[in-house]
Protein backbone atom coordinates (compact mmCIF):
# COMPACT_ATOMS: atom_id res chain seq x y z
CA UNK A 1 0.00 0.00 0.00
CA UNK A 2 0.98 3.64 -0.20
CA UNK A 3 0.37 5.36 3.12
CA UNK A 4 2.77 8.33 3.01
CA UNK A 5 4.20 10.55 0.29
CA UNK A 6 5.93 13.87 -0.31
CA UNK A 7 4.96 16.89 -2.38
CA UNK A 8 7.34 19.86 -2.58
CA UNK A 9 5.89 21.09 -5.87
CA UNK A 10 5.26 24.83 -6.03
CA UNK A 11 2.14 26.32 -7.59
CA UNK A 12 4.12 27.57 -10.58
CA UNK A 13 5.63 24.13 -11.16
CA UNK A 14 2.24 22.50 -10.75
CA UNK A 15 0.69 24.81 -13.34
CA UNK A 16 3.44 24.05 -15.86
CA UNK A 17 3.71 20.32 -15.25
CA UNK A 18 0.01 19.53 -15.33
CA UNK A 19 -1.12 22.21 -17.82
CA UNK A 20 -3.36 24.28 -15.58
CA UNK A 21 -4.76 27.49 -17.05
CA UNK A 22 -6.82 30.44 -15.81
CA UNK A 23 -7.05 29.36 -12.19
CA UNK A 24 -6.20 31.48 -9.15
CA UNK A 25 -3.18 30.18 -7.26
CA UNK A 26 -3.73 27.91 -4.28
CA UNK A 27 -1.72 28.46 -1.12
CA UNK A 28 0.45 25.35 -1.16
CA UNK A 29 3.36 24.55 1.15
CA UNK A 30 6.01 21.85 0.89
CA UNK A 31 4.84 18.57 2.36
CA UNK A 32 7.35 15.99 3.56
CA UNK A 33 4.99 13.48 5.16
CA UNK A 34 1.51 13.55 3.65
CA UNK A 35 -0.78 11.18 5.57
CA UNK A 36 -4.29 9.77 5.09
CA UNK A 37 -7.25 12.05 5.96
CA UNK A 38 -5.23 15.16 5.09
CA UNK A 39 -6.22 17.48 2.26
CA UNK A 40 -4.05 17.24 -0.83
CA UNK A 41 -4.10 18.86 -4.29
CA UNK A 42 -5.44 16.77 -7.15
CA UNK A 43 -5.65 17.52 -10.87
CA UNK A 44 -8.90 16.77 -12.70
CA UNK A 45 -10.73 17.94 -15.83
CA UNK A 46 -12.81 21.08 -15.43
CA UNK A 47 -16.50 20.13 -15.75
CA UNK A 48 -17.56 20.94 -19.31
CA UNK A 49 -20.58 20.17 -21.48
CA UNK A 50 -18.68 17.52 -23.43
CA UNK A 51 -17.41 15.29 -20.63
CA UNK A 52 -15.52 13.10 -23.10
CA UNK A 53 -13.38 15.93 -24.44
CA UNK A 54 -9.78 14.73 -24.12
CA UNK A 55 -8.60 18.34 -24.44
CA UNK A 56 -10.84 19.62 -21.63
CA UNK A 57 -9.06 22.16 -19.41
CA UNK A 58 -7.76 20.97 -16.07
CA UNK A 59 -8.12 22.34 -12.57
CA UNK A 60 -6.51 21.79 -9.20
CA UNK A 61 -8.76 21.17 -6.20
CA UNK A 62 -8.10 20.08 -2.65
CA UNK A 63 -9.36 16.63 -1.69
CA UNK A 64 -9.27 14.53 1.46
CA UNK A 65 -6.97 11.53 1.06
CA UNK A 66 -9.07 8.41 1.60
CA UNK A 67 -12.00 7.92 -0.76
CA UNK A 68 -15.42 8.55 0.79
CA UNK A 69 -18.02 7.10 -1.63
CA UNK A 70 -21.11 9.16 -2.38
CA UNK A 71 -23.21 6.68 -0.37
CA UNK A 72 -21.02 6.73 2.77
CA UNK A 73 -22.51 8.15 5.96
CA UNK A 74 -19.25 8.60 7.87
CA UNK A 75 -15.86 10.05 6.92
CA UNK A 76 -14.16 7.17 8.75
CA UNK A 77 -14.76 4.89 5.78
CA UNK A 78 -12.04 6.84 3.98
CA UNK A 79 -9.32 5.37 6.21
CA UNK A 80 -9.94 1.99 4.56
CA UNK A 81 -9.83 3.47 1.06
CA UNK A 82 -6.57 5.39 0.83
CA UNK A 83 -5.55 2.97 -1.92
CA UNK A 84 -7.35 1.11 -4.70
CA UNK A 85 -5.81 -1.97 -6.31
CA UNK A 86 -5.24 -1.66 -10.05
CA UNK A 87 -6.27 -5.27 -10.56
CA UNK A 88 -9.80 -4.74 -9.16
CA UNK A 89 -10.40 -0.98 -9.36
CA UNK A 90 -13.03 -1.46 -12.06
CA UNK A 91 -14.89 -4.10 -10.04
CA UNK A 92 -15.04 -2.95 -6.41
CA UNK A 93 -18.31 -1.10 -5.62
CA UNK A 94 -16.46 1.69 -3.80
CA UNK A 95 -14.25 2.48 -6.80
CA UNK A 96 -15.84 1.32 -10.05
CA UNK A 97 -18.00 4.40 -10.69
CA UNK A 98 -15.13 6.75 -9.95
CA UNK A 99 -12.89 4.70 -12.23
CA UNK A 100 -15.34 5.23 -15.11
CA UNK A 101 -16.02 8.94 -14.58
CA UNK A 102 -13.77 10.56 -11.98
CA UNK A 103 -10.13 9.79 -12.64
CA UNK A 104 -7.50 12.27 -11.47
CA UNK A 105 -3.78 12.92 -11.11
CA UNK A 106 -2.22 13.26 -7.67
CA UNK A 107 0.99 15.35 -7.79
CA UNK A 108 3.95 14.07 -5.77
CA UNK A 109 7.74 13.91 -5.78
CA UNK A 110 8.31 10.85 -3.63
CA UNK A 111 6.64 8.21 -1.48
CA UNK A 112 7.54 6.10 1.54
CA UNK A 113 7.43 2.36 2.06
CA UNK A 114 8.57 0.25 5.01
CA UNK A 115 10.91 -2.71 4.53
CA UNK A 116 10.54 -5.53 7.03
CA UNK A 117 13.92 -6.30 8.64
CA UNK A 118 12.68 -8.94 11.07
CA UNK A 119 9.53 -9.77 13.03
CA UNK A 120 9.68 -6.50 14.97
CA UNK A 121 11.73 -4.03 12.96
CA UNK A 122 10.87 -2.11 9.81
CA UNK A 123 13.01 0.44 8.00
CA UNK A 124 11.28 3.28 6.12
CA UNK A 125 12.54 4.14 2.64
CA UNK A 126 11.78 7.07 0.38
CA UNK A 127 11.34 6.25 -3.28
CA UNK A 128 11.61 8.98 -5.89
CA UNK A 129 12.76 9.80 -9.40
CA UNK A 130 16.27 11.07 -10.17
CA UNK A 131 16.76 14.69 -9.08
CA UNK A 132 13.52 14.37 -7.10
CA UNK A 133 11.53 15.23 -10.21
CA UNK A 134 7.80 15.72 -9.81
CA UNK A 135 5.41 13.07 -11.09
CA UNK A 136 1.76 12.07 -10.76
CA UNK A 137 0.05 9.12 -9.12
CA UNK A 138 -2.99 7.67 -10.86
CA UNK A 139 -5.93 8.52 -8.64
CA UNK A 140 -9.70 8.61 -8.35
CA UNK A 141 -11.86 11.28 -6.75
CA UNK A 142 -15.35 11.30 -5.35
CA UNK A 143 -17.82 13.88 -4.03
CA UNK A 144 -20.08 13.13 -1.07
CA UNK A 145 -22.67 15.90 -0.90
CA UNK A 146 -24.17 14.77 2.40
CA UNK A 147 -20.81 14.92 4.17
CA UNK A 148 -19.72 17.92 2.08
CA UNK A 149 -16.38 16.37 1.20
CA UNK A 150 -14.34 15.79 -1.94
CA UNK A 151 -12.00 12.85 -1.45
CA UNK A 152 -9.49 10.77 -3.39
CA UNK A 153 -7.55 7.53 -3.46
CA UNK A 154 -4.19 6.45 -4.92
CA UNK A 155 -4.14 3.39 -7.16
CA UNK A 156 -1.47 0.77 -6.46
CA UNK A 157 -0.02 -2.03 -8.54
CA UNK A 158 2.73 -4.64 -8.48
CA UNK A 159 6.19 -3.23 -7.67
CA UNK A 160 8.94 -2.55 -10.18
CA UNK A 161 12.44 -3.88 -9.52
CA UNK A 162 13.39 -1.01 -7.19
CA UNK A 163 10.21 -1.07 -5.13
CA UNK A 164 10.19 -4.88 -4.93
CA UNK A 165 13.29 -4.75 -2.74
CA UNK A 166 11.21 -2.94 -0.13
CA UNK A 167 7.52 -3.77 -0.53
CA UNK A 168 5.13 -5.95 -2.53
CA UNK A 169 3.05 -3.01 -3.85
CA UNK A 170 3.74 0.45 -5.24
CA UNK A 171 1.59 3.40 -6.32
CA UNK A 172 0.93 3.77 -10.03
CA UNK A 173 3.13 6.56 -11.44
CA UNK A 174 1.82 7.74 -14.79
CA UNK A 175 4.20 9.05 -17.47
CA UNK A 176 3.26 12.54 -18.74
CA UNK A 177 2.15 11.17 -22.10
CA UNK A 178 -0.56 9.16 -20.30
CA UNK A 179 -2.10 12.09 -18.42
CA UNK A 180 -4.63 13.09 -21.08
CA UNK A 181 -5.81 9.55 -21.70
CA UNK A 182 -6.14 8.79 -18.01
CA UNK A 183 -8.20 11.91 -17.32
CA UNK A 184 -10.50 11.67 -20.35
CA UNK A 185 -13.81 9.85 -20.08
CA UNK A 186 -13.48 9.15 -23.80
CA UNK A 187 -10.79 6.60 -22.97
CA UNK A 188 -12.35 3.11 -22.92
CA UNK A 189 -12.16 1.50 -19.45
CA UNK A 190 -9.92 -1.29 -20.71
CA UNK A 191 -7.44 1.25 -22.10
CA UNK A 192 -7.48 3.26 -18.89
CA UNK A 193 -6.86 0.10 -16.86
CA UNK A 194 -3.95 -0.82 -19.13
CA UNK A 195 -2.17 2.34 -17.95
CA UNK A 196 -2.08 0.99 -14.39
CA UNK A 197 1.26 -0.77 -14.44
CA UNK A 198 4.57 -0.59 -12.54
CA UNK A 199 6.68 2.46 -13.31
CA UNK A 200 9.22 1.58 -16.01
CA UNK A 201 11.60 4.53 -15.64
CA UNK A 202 14.56 5.01 -13.35
CA UNK A 203 13.84 5.23 -9.63
CA UNK A 204 15.87 5.77 -6.48
CA UNK A 205 15.25 4.32 -3.01
CA UNK A 206 17.07 5.29 0.16
CA UNK A 207 16.47 4.83 3.91
CA UNK A 208 15.04 7.66 5.99
CA UNK A 209 14.52 8.31 9.68
CA UNK A 210 11.78 6.38 11.46
CA UNK A 211 10.27 9.70 12.54
CA UNK A 212 8.37 9.59 9.25
CA UNK A 213 6.11 7.04 10.86
CA UNK A 214 4.29 9.76 12.80
CA UNK A 215 2.03 12.11 10.81
CA UNK A 216 2.84 14.79 13.39
CA UNK A 217 6.30 15.08 11.81
CA UNK A 218 6.45 17.02 8.54
CA UNK A 219 9.84 18.66 8.10
CA UNK A 220 12.58 18.55 5.45
CA UNK A 221 14.76 16.38 7.69
CA UNK A 222 12.41 13.48 6.93
CA UNK A 223 13.63 13.19 3.34
CA UNK A 224 17.31 13.13 4.28
CA UNK A 225 19.09 9.80 3.88
CA UNK A 226 19.57 7.87 7.10
CA UNK A 227 21.58 4.82 8.12
CA UNK A 228 19.75 1.59 7.30
CA UNK A 229 19.53 0.64 10.95
CA UNK A 230 18.23 4.11 12.02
Amino acid sequence: MCGRFTNQITWRELVELYEIHDQPALNLRPRYNVAPSQDIPIVRPVPVEDEEDEDAPREVVMARWGLVPFWAKDLKVGYKMINAKAETVDEKPAFRNAFKRRRCLIPADGFYEWKKLDKKEKQPYRLCLPEQRAFAFAGLWEANDKLEVTSCTIITTEPNAVAAEIHDRMPVILPPEAYAGWLSQATPPEEAKALLKPYAGEMIAYPVDKAVGSPKNDGPELIEEAAKDA
